[in-house]
């Protein structure tokens, strides 16, 4: 094979991989909240993008407070299936029954939805926490909505505080396993910091937040 041809086989792999599908969801590094709507369940959660290590984030702070952001946005999970992002907090909420209604506050959380439309009891979600009393790889059904909203402490209080972390899920996979069914898209994400059943205080940061095939 001459070089020619190897540098030219070269070239048409690199492209390929840099065409490998992404979608952008949170682009907060590029100072934008482009889509990002607030939904509030009691009080206001503050949310903001700012400067943080010489990168800009989305910054929350939360005072006995329970709102998000959400985004909708339908995501092709067989052409992308895993969800990436990066968080911090300050520090951790402790003490909580995480599973009980009086203790459903998390520091962060990043949720993907299924729309159920009409059939709304159909809707189903999937919360990625960082729980401040719940080992992490726990999984439990969620204190309001039960079995449509599930739970998975991806941190918990054995992660370090103001240090960042990176995730990667696999959101079709997870789906599967928790609900049973092989869900081809999500209509949205949304991400919260919430203190609102507690009374508590917390803050926390988020990175950019995507989709990508692996």
């Amino acid at each position: 094979m001459n070089k020619l041809l190897i540098a030219f086989l070269t070239a048409l792999t690199m492209q390929q991989l840099a065409a490998e599908p992404q979608v952008p969801l949170g682009e907060f590094s590029r100072n934008r909240l482009d889509g990002w709507e607030r939904k509030s369940f009691k009080g206001e959660t503050r949310y903001r993008l700012q400067t943080l290590d010489g990168v800009v984030v989305l910054a929350a702070d939360s005072q006995a407070s329970g709102s998000g952001l959400f985004k909708e946005q339908r995501i092709d999970l067989e052409q992308t299936p895993i969800l990436n992002w990066s968080w911090r907090v300050s520090n951790r909420l402790s003490g909580l029954n995480e599973q009980s209604k009086a203790g459903d506050d998390y520091a962060a959380r990043i949720y993907v939805i299924i729309n159920g439309g009409l059939a709304f009891w159909q809707t189903k979600a999937v919360n990625y926490v960082w729980a401040g009393n719940t080992a992490k790889d726990t999984v439990w059904p969620n204190a309001f909505a039960g079995n449509h909203a599930m739970m998975i402490a991806v941190r918990g209080p054995e992660a370090a505080p103001n240090v960042w972390h990176s995730e990667k899920r696999n959101v079709r996979a997870d789906l599967k396993n928790l609900f049973g069914e092989d869900f081809n898209h999500i209509d949205g994400v949304a991400l919260m910091t919430d203190t609102d059943n507690s009374n508590g205080q917390v803050s926390a940061f988020y990175g950019d937040i995507w989709f990508s095939k692996d």
